[in-house]
């Protein structure tokens, strides 16, 4: 006899389906226990410590590309010092008269020339801390002693390193000098007739003496005597010069000399030659060496009437080498 109420307890009995791998919190079958938490995985541990490895990596390489640039930035900047440290417009008093004038004074001089002709008195430009000094040749040709005066007062006595009279240029030292405001010399490839330009040098004595005008035009041809000894005819005018085929101020000689001059009507007057004619970032761009005076001019007409001439200071710089060898 079958025994029919087992096997409709079997056929009764409720069937579930088996618990997945991973039971979720809370799921339990009937008859089972709660599948346990899988515990955390090991990468999800792990990808925020890589993340940062990552990051400090990353942090290291731009620390010390960063690193880099400042030590460029230091190095540029001590280049930069030394233009400041020389003839740099303080901000406040970018492109001013007042600013330019304080910049480059303490780096302008009086030279007094003594020689068998007489005595001369010119300026010039200091270059380097140690007393080197651009100034004109016909300011310091032939001499056989000569004093310079600083903004400050202090004198010196300085020796002629060399001489380009075909330039119209010289370099003197002082003698025993150090720690001196050198000028910053610019770039007069850069000059535009029109631009605004500060004049500093030491008319007739009076030392530190600033004017300003403007750069009137470029590439003037003007001529100059090499030799030195050639004086005005009066006292009162500047050093003779020859400019479109005529002479001013005076016999130039036999011997002379063409350059290409930047001219100004900044006021240039005797005593002038071998300053600084100056932009407005306080950078030399060129050597005062001429300045026309009308020969029909007599006492209080006489003087500065706004052509003045000055020698590029790339001309300047590329004779440097030579004058420093006493070429």
């Amino acid at each position: 006899m079958t025994d029919y109420s087992q096997r409709d307890q079997q056929q009764t009995s409720p069937s579930y389906p088996p618990p997945p791998a991973y039971a979720p919190p809370g799921y339990a079958s009937p008859g089972y226990a709660p599948a346990p938490p899988a515990p955390p995985r090991r990468e999800r541990a792990r990808r925020p410590v890589a993340l940062i490895v990552a990051v400090a990596i990353a942090a290291a390489g731009i620390g010390g590309g960063a690193s880099a640039l400042v030590q460029q930035v230091s190095r540029g900047g001590e280049g930069a010092g030394s233009a400041v440290n020389g003839t740099s417009v303080a901000q406040s008093s970018k492109g001013t008269v007042a600013g330019v004038a304080q910049a480059v004074s303490p780096s302008i001089v009086e030279i007094k020339a003594a020689s068998t002709a007489g005595r001369s008195t010119g300026s010039g430009v200091i270059i380097t801390g140690d007393g080197e000094i651009i100034t004109n040749n016909h300011v310091i040709s032939g001499a056989s002693e000569i004093t310079v005066r600083l903004s400050d007062g202090t004198t010196y006595a300085a020796e002629v390193v060399g001489t380009d009279p075909g330039k119209d240029l010289a370099l003197i030292k002082l003698k025993g000098a150090s720690g001196r405001k050198p000028a910053t010399l610019g770039d007069s490839g850069k000059v535009r007739v029109g631009d605004q330009v500060v004049a500093i040098g030491s008319p007739e004595g009076l030392t530190g003496t600033v004017t300003s005008g403007i750069v009137s035009a470029l590439d003037r041809d003007v001529t100059v005597s090499k030799e030195g000894d050639q004086q005005p005819q009066d006292p009162g005018q500047g050093w003779p010069f020859e400019f479109g085929g005529q002479e001013f101020n005076g016999d130039t000689g036999r011997s002379k000399t063409t350059y290409k001059a930047i001219q100004t009507d900044a006021s240039l007057n005797p005593g002038n030659s071998g300053g600084a004619l100056i932009n407005m970032n306080g950078e030399v761009i060129g050597i005062n060496s001429a300045m026309y005076s009308p020969s029909a001019a007599t006492g209080s007409t006489a003087g500065s009437v706004g052509l003045g001439f000055a020698i590029p200071v790339n001309t300047v710089k590329a004779d440097l080498d030579e004058l420093r060898d006493g070429s």
